[in-house]
C-alpha cells in the first residue's frame, strides 16, 4: 500500500520549493498558494533568482495542481486560454483579498 504525502503546515509552506524543467533550463520556484477555480485546483509559483531569492518584479507561473493515485502532488500545464484566464482571474482576486486584509 502506498503512503500518502504528509500534509504541509502553514509554517512549512515557505520552505518548500518546486523545480521546473523549462525549455531554457531549470528554475526553482516558491509556492505562493494552491487555490480552486471552476472546480479545478491550481498552484501559483514564484520563480526565484539564481541565489534563491524572490525577485522584486517577478512573474507568477500558474499550473493545474492535483494529487496522483499515490497521493503525490503533481502539476500540469494549462492548455486553453479560457482556462488560464479563469485561473489568473481567481488568483488576482485572492491577491486583492490578501492586500485588503493587510490594510
Amino acid at each position: 500500500m502506498a503512503e500518502k504525502a504528509t500534509p504541509v503546515t502553514p509554517d512549512e509552506i515557505d520552505d518548500i520549493r518546486v523545480t521546473l524543467d523549462l525549455d531554457d533550463g531549470s528554475v526553482e520556484c516558491k509556492i505562493l498558494t494552491i487555490f480552486e477555480a471552476d472546480k479545478q485546483d491550481y498552484i501559483a509559483l514564484l520563480p526565484l533568482d539564481k541565489n534563491g531569492n524572490e525577485p522584486e518584479d517577478g512573474d507568477v507561473y500558474l499550473y493545474r495542481y492535483f494529487e496522483d493515485e499515490e497521493g503525490m502532488p503533481r502539476i500540469e500545464n494549462i492548455e486553453s486560454d479560457d482556462e488560464y484566464e479563469a485561473a489568473a482571474d481567481r488568483f488576482d482576486e485572492l491577491q486583492d483579498d490578501e492586500l485588503y486584509d493587510e490594510l
